[in-house]
């Protein structure tokens, strides 16, 4: 074992997230079930550190990351903290940008393989955290969705870049453009998840997966890794820079306004006013 093998400093407490070691498996929670498991940047903060800790951690041979309950598996970036501190505040979302940018690259680069435990919704950037895994098992009762387009956004930090090397481009187009609900079984259909089971049996099916990748030679499987992660890594680095520019300057768009109220009012959408030259 590493003299390095905890990368938490002493006595660290989560607050959004719990952190569980089960033998060789790091299990990752995001635990804000009554928001859905949504994301703010305390969250995204902590599922980076704990990510880096799985890495460190010589015991920790596969890592599983899940939300809290059985509603939601992550419903994405936190509208209500988004509407407070980032909408049209450019130059603070530039900076929530990159703390989400990192996460990505660190589940990328963690040097173990990632299963996504898909226990409910998977919608926005929740999405992307799964497709960011390198496996992913559903209960039956999942659906998957990016709501960019719908919402006022772009799903610009993972979406668009892996979504077609996962189910093709004219798939991915249909998914980002028209941000429909995907049942767990056409996402199974569409190599969206690896497989899909009744929610009694996610834990059984996700442990099976992970103790066959424990029968693997490590430092094999962390090379396959970086070799898959080719086509990701290309569109990724081509891309994510010019991303989070264009982001941070559109949160001044009547389009987030828009957006944003209508979720934040409950209602929908007024396209043809957003559409209007008048």
């Amino acid at each position: 074992m590493s003299k390095y093998s905890s990368y938490l400093p002493k006595n660290y407490k989560f607050k959004f997230i719990k952190y569980k070691k089960e033998g060789y498996k790091s299990i990752i929670t995001i635990n804000r079930e009554s928001k859905l498991n949504c994301l703010n940047l305390e969250t995204i903060r902590e599922l980076t550190l704990a990510f880096k800790e799985a890495s460190w951690d010589d015991e920790i041979a596969v890592i599983i990351l899940t939300g809290a309950g059985k509603r939601a598996f992550s419903t994405g970036a936190d509208v209500t903290e988004q509407n407070e501190f980032f909408v049209a505040n450019p130059d603070d979302y530039y900076k929530w940008m990159y703390e989400f940018i990192q996460l990505h690259e660190v589940m990328r680069n963690v040097g173990k393989p990632t299963i996504a435990r898909l226990n409910g919704m998977v919608v926005g950037g929740g999405n992307e955290l799964n497709i960011s895994c390198d496996l992913a098992i559903a209960a039956d009762h999942v659906i998957i969705k990016q709501v960019g387009p719908r919402m006022g956004s772009v799903p610009a930090a993972g979406a668009t870049q892996f979504l077609p090397v996962i189910v093709g481009d004219r798939r991915a187009r249909e998914i980002i453009f028209l941000c429909e609900d995907i049942s767990a079984d056409k996402a199974l259909e569409w190599g969206l998840v690896n497989q899909v089971v009744p929610y009694n049996e996610l834990d059984d099916a996700v442990n099976l997966m992970a103790e066959k990748l424990y029968n693997k030679l490590p430092e094999c499987l962390r090379y396959a890794k970086q070799q898959l992660n080719f086509w990701k890594d290309f569109s990724w680095h081509t891309t994510i820079g010019h991303a989070r520019d264009w982001l941070a300057i559109h949160n001044l768009s009547p389009e987030v306004k828009e957006g944003i109220s209508a979720f934040n009012k409950k209602r929908k959408v007024n396209y043809k006013k957003i559409r209007s030259k008048k």
